[in-house]
Protein backbone atom coordinates (compact mmCIF):
# COMPACT_ATOMS: atom_id res chain seq x y z
CA UNK A 1 0.00 0.00 0.00
CA UNK A 2 1.59 3.29 -1.13
CA UNK A 3 0.07 6.70 0.59
CA UNK A 4 0.35 9.24 -2.12
CA UNK A 5 -1.90 12.44 -0.46
CA UNK A 6 -3.29 13.36 2.72
CA UNK A 7 -6.01 16.23 3.61
CA UNK A 8 -7.52 16.84 7.01
CA UNK A 9 -10.75 19.29 7.50
CA UNK A 10 -13.15 18.92 10.78
CA UNK A 11 -11.22 16.37 12.21
CA UNK A 12 -11.02 13.55 9.91
CA UNK A 13 -8.13 12.58 7.74
CA UNK A 14 -8.65 11.12 4.25
CA UNK A 15 -5.63 9.62 2.72
CA UNK A 16 -5.66 8.43 -1.01
CA UNK A 17 -3.38 5.25 -1.99
CA UNK A 18 -2.74 3.04 -4.35
CA UNK A 19 -2.86 -0.82 -3.27
CA UNK A 20 -1.05 -2.14 -7.64
CA UNK A 21 -2.84 -0.60 -9.50
CA UNK A 22 -5.97 -0.37 -7.93
CA UNK A 23 -6.64 3.46 -6.30
CA UNK A 24 -8.13 3.95 -3.16
CA UNK A 25 -8.59 6.12 0.03
CA UNK A 26 -9.08 5.87 3.48
CA UNK A 27 -10.75 7.89 5.99
CA UNK A 28 -9.64 8.23 9.82
CA UNK A 29 -9.76 10.62 12.79
CA UNK A 30 -7.07 13.27 12.68
CA UNK A 31 -5.56 11.68 16.54
CA UNK A 32 -6.24 7.69 15.45
CA UNK A 33 -4.19 5.54 17.55
CA UNK A 34 -4.96 2.27 18.08
CA UNK A 35 -7.27 -0.23 16.52
CA UNK A 36 -10.54 0.32 15.38
CA UNK A 37 -13.52 -1.05 13.42
CA UNK A 38 -13.09 -0.92 9.69
CA UNK A 39 -16.05 -0.63 7.44
CA UNK A 40 -15.74 -0.93 3.63
CA UNK A 41 -18.02 1.21 1.21
CA UNK A 42 -18.38 -0.16 -2.07
CA UNK A 43 -19.77 2.93 -4.53
CA UNK A 44 -22.84 2.18 -7.01
CA UNK A 45 -22.30 2.48 -10.51
CA UNK A 46 -21.54 6.17 -12.09
CA UNK A 47 -19.93 6.93 -8.62
CA UNK A 48 -16.49 6.26 -7.77
CA UNK A 49 -14.18 6.11 -4.01
CA UNK A 50 -14.51 9.38 -3.46
CA UNK A 51 -17.86 10.22 -4.72
CA UNK A 52 -20.01 13.64 -2.45
CA UNK A 53 -22.55 11.05 -1.01
CA UNK A 54 -19.49 8.76 -0.26
CA UNK A 55 -17.28 10.79 0.96
CA UNK A 56 -20.18 12.04 3.42
CA UNK A 57 -21.37 8.54 4.50
CA UNK A 58 -17.48 7.84 5.31
CA UNK A 59 -16.80 11.27 7.70
CA UNK A 60 -19.78 10.04 9.24
CA UNK A 61 -18.78 6.87 10.81
CA UNK A 62 -15.61 8.60 11.12
CA UNK A 63 -16.85 11.21 13.52
CA UNK A 64 -20.31 9.94 15.18
CA UNK A 65 -18.38 5.94 15.59
CA UNK A 66 -14.93 6.60 15.81
CA UNK A 67 -14.70 3.85 12.93
CA UNK A 68 -12.21 3.92 10.31
CA UNK A 69 -13.53 3.95 6.75
CA UNK A 70 -12.30 2.76 3.30
CA UNK A 71 -13.07 2.92 0.04
CA UNK A 72 -11.77 1.27 -4.00
CA UNK A 73 -12.53 2.48 -7.11
CA UNK A 74 -14.10 -0.44 -8.95
CA UNK A 75 -12.83 -1.93 -11.96
CA UNK A 76 -14.04 0.65 -14.79
CA UNK A 77 -14.79 3.50 -12.31
CA UNK A 78 -13.45 6.20 -11.32
CA UNK A 79 -10.03 7.06 -12.21
CA UNK A 80 -9.92 2.85 -13.86
CA UNK A 81 -10.06 1.50 -17.29
CA UNK A 82 -12.65 -0.32 -18.64
CA UNK A 83 -12.24 -4.05 -18.68
CA UNK A 84 -12.74 -5.65 -22.14
CA UNK A 85 -14.52 -8.36 -20.62
CA UNK A 86 -17.27 -5.23 -20.04
CA UNK A 87 -17.63 -4.32 -23.85
CA UNK A 88 -20.62 -6.84 -24.09
CA UNK A 89 -22.74 -5.58 -21.49
CA UNK A 90 -21.65 -1.78 -22.25
CA UNK A 91 -23.02 -2.33 -25.56
CA UNK A 92 -26.41 -3.82 -24.55
CA UNK A 93 -27.03 -1.15 -22.40
CA UNK A 94 -26.14 1.74 -24.92
CA UNK A 95 -29.12 -0.06 -27.10
CA UNK A 96 -31.41 -0.28 -24.28
CA UNK A 97 -30.75 3.28 -24.05
CA UNK A 98 -32.67 3.96 -20.42
CA UNK A 99 -33.91 2.73 -17.07
CA UNK A 100 -35.58 -1.04 -17.56
CA UNK A 101 -36.15 -4.01 -15.64
CA UNK A 102 -34.00 -5.16 -19.01
CA UNK A 103 -31.18 -2.50 -18.27
CA UNK A 104 -31.31 -3.93 -14.34
CA UNK A 105 -30.35 -7.90 -16.00
CA UNK A 106 -27.57 -6.63 -17.63
CA UNK A 107 -26.40 -4.62 -14.72
CA UNK A 108 -26.58 -7.74 -12.53
CA UNK A 109 -24.79 -9.60 -15.34
CA UNK A 110 -21.83 -7.24 -15.72
CA UNK A 111 -22.33 -6.82 -12.02
CA UNK A 112 -20.87 -10.80 -12.27
CA UNK A 113 -17.80 -9.60 -14.32
CA UNK A 114 -16.78 -7.02 -12.00
CA UNK A 115 -17.20 -8.48 -8.97
CA UNK A 116 -14.60 -11.58 -10.16
CA UNK A 117 -12.39 -9.15 -10.51
CA UNK A 118 -12.59 -6.49 -7.42
CA UNK A 119 -13.54 -9.37 -4.82
CA UNK A 120 -9.82 -9.95 -4.77
CA UNK A 121 -8.98 -6.73 -4.41
CA UNK A 122 -11.35 -5.78 -1.85
CA UNK A 123 -9.46 -8.81 -0.12
CA UNK A 124 -5.78 -7.50 -0.38
CA UNK A 125 -7.33 -4.03 0.86
CA UNK A 126 -8.33 -5.52 3.89
CA UNK A 127 -4.40 -7.38 4.70
CA UNK A 128 -3.33 -3.89 4.06
CA UNK A 129 -5.42 -2.01 5.99
CA UNK A 130 -5.83 -4.30 8.95
CA UNK A 131 -1.76 -3.84 8.87
CA UNK A 132 -1.85 -0.35 10.09
CA UNK A 133 -1.43 0.11 13.04
CA UNK A 134 -4.33 2.86 13.34
CA UNK A 135 -6.56 0.32 12.13
CA UNK A 136 -5.51 -3.36 13.07
CA UNK A 137 -7.18 -6.15 12.74
CA UNK A 138 -10.42 -5.50 14.25
CA UNK A 139 -13.70 -5.93 13.53
CA UNK A 140 -14.83 -5.34 9.38
CA UNK A 141 -18.16 -4.11 8.07
CA UNK A 142 -19.31 -3.52 4.51
CA UNK A 143 -21.79 -1.05 3.07
CA UNK A 144 -23.01 -0.96 -0.58
CA UNK A 145 -25.82 -1.08 -2.82
CA UNK A 146 -26.74 -1.52 -6.38
CA UNK A 147 -22.97 -2.22 -7.84
CA UNK A 148 -21.63 -2.02 -4.39
CA UNK A 149 -24.14 -5.06 -3.52
CA UNK A 150 -23.40 -6.82 -6.88
CA UNK A 151 -19.78 -6.53 -5.76
CA UNK A 152 -20.13 -6.75 -2.44
CA UNK A 153 -22.31 -9.58 -1.71
CA UNK A 154 -19.39 -12.06 -3.29
CA UNK A 155 -17.36 -10.44 -0.99
CA UNK A 156 -18.93 -10.52 1.79
CA UNK A 157 -19.84 -14.56 1.37
CA UNK A 158 -16.16 -14.98 0.66
CA UNK A 159 -14.45 -13.17 3.33
CA UNK A 160 -14.34 -14.07 6.92
CA UNK A 161 -13.13 -11.25 8.69
CA UNK A 162 -16.20 -8.78 7.23
CA UNK A 163 -18.85 -9.33 10.19
CA UNK A 164 -21.83 -7.33 9.47
CA UNK A 165 -22.64 -5.84 6.20
CA UNK A 166 -25.86 -3.03 4.98
CA UNK A 167 -26.69 -4.08 1.22
CA UNK A 168 -29.82 -4.29 -1.46
CA UNK A 169 -30.59 -2.43 -4.86
CA UNK A 170 -30.19 -5.83 -6.49
CA UNK A 171 -31.52 -8.98 -7.85
CA UNK A 172 -31.51 -12.39 -7.29
CA UNK A 173 -30.70 -14.37 -10.09
CA UNK A 174 -26.79 -13.62 -10.35
CA UNK A 175 -26.14 -13.93 -6.83
CA UNK A 176 -28.09 -16.59 -4.69
CA UNK A 177 -25.65 -19.22 -4.36
CA UNK A 178 -23.04 -16.34 -2.54
CA UNK A 179 -26.12 -15.32 -0.52
CA UNK A 180 -27.09 -18.60 0.30
CA UNK A 181 -23.63 -18.57 2.14
CA UNK A 182 -23.83 -15.43 4.37
CA UNK A 183 -24.39 -16.05 7.70
CA UNK A 184 -23.14 -12.79 9.68
CA UNK A 185 -25.96 -10.11 10.11
CA UNK A 186 -27.60 -7.95 7.08
CA UNK A 187 -29.43 -5.00 6.51
CA UNK A 188 -31.14 -5.58 2.91
CA UNK A 189 -32.81 -1.74 1.47
CA UNK A 190 -35.05 -2.37 -1.29
CA UNK A 191 -37.39 0.17 -3.62
CA UNK A 192 -40.99 -1.00 -3.75
CA UNK A 193 -40.85 1.09 -7.40
CA UNK A 194 -37.79 0.47 -8.36
CA UNK A 195 -37.29 0.65 -12.35
CA UNK A 196 -34.09 -1.40 -12.47
CA UNK A 197 -34.59 -4.33 -10.18
CA UNK A 198 -38.19 -6.04 -10.19
CA UNK A 199 -39.66 -6.61 -6.65
CA UNK A 200 -39.83 -10.14 -7.00
CA UNK A 201 -36.02 -10.31 -7.33
CA UNK A 202 -34.68 -8.14 -4.96
CA UNK A 203 -36.93 -9.76 -2.23
CA UNK A 204 -36.03 -13.40 -3.55
CA UNK A 205 -32.59 -12.26 -2.99
CA UNK A 206 -33.81 -10.69 0.54
CA UNK A 207 -35.08 -14.25 0.82
CA UNK A 208 -31.47 -16.50 -0.33
CA UNK A 209 -29.18 -14.92 2.08
CA UNK A 210 -28.71 -17.11 4.95
CA UNK A 211 -28.50 -15.25 7.79
CA UNK A 212 -30.84 -15.59 10.84
CA UNK A 213 -29.83 -11.63 11.51
CA UNK A 214 -30.82 -10.34 8.24
CA UNK A 215 -33.50 -7.10 8.71
CA UNK A 216 -35.53 -5.93 5.53
CA UNK A 217 -36.05 -2.54 4.67
CA UNK A 218 -38.81 -1.61 1.77
CA UNK A 219 -39.57 1.72 1.22
CA UNK A 220 -41.62 3.66 -1.62
CA UNK A 221 -40.04 5.17 -4.54
CA UNK A 222 -37.26 4.08 -7.33
CA UNK A 223 -34.23 2.64 -7.72
CA UNK A 224 -32.17 6.14 -6.65
CA UNK A 225 -34.97 7.43 -4.10
CA UNK A 226 -33.73 5.53 -0.83
CA UNK A 227 -34.61 7.59 1.91
CA UNK A 228 -32.26 9.98 4.04
CA UNK A 229 -33.02 8.37 7.41
CA UNK A 230 -31.64 4.87 5.82
CA UNK A 231 -28.15 6.56 6.34
CA UNK A 232 -28.96 6.52 10.18
CA UNK A 233 -30.51 3.24 9.85
CA UNK A 234 -26.96 2.08 8.61
CA UNK A 235 -24.98 3.73 11.36
CA UNK A 236 -27.10 1.94 14.19
CA UNK A 237 -26.68 -1.39 12.41
CA UNK A 238 -22.99 -0.85 12.52
CA UNK A 239 -22.36 0.43 15.98
CA UNK A 240 -24.34 -2.30 17.12
CA UNK A 241 -22.71 -5.06 15.21
CA UNK A 242 -18.97 -3.44 15.30
CA UNK A 243 -18.41 -0.94 18.55
CA UNK A 244 -19.52 -4.02 20.94
CA UNK A 245 -17.28 -6.95 19.41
Amino acid sequence: MRFSAETTSDGVTERLFTLGDVPGVVWAAEDAAGPRPLVLLGHGGGHHKTSPPLAARARRYVTRCGFAVAAIDAPGWGSRPVPAAYQPYNAEIERLGGPSERLGDVFARRGVVAAALAVPEWRAAIDALAALDWIGPGPVGYWGVSLGTAIGLPLVAAEPRITAAVLGLMGHETLAEDAARITVPVEFQLQWHDELIPRASGLALFDAIGSAAKTLHANPGSHSQVPAFETDSAERFFTRHLSAR
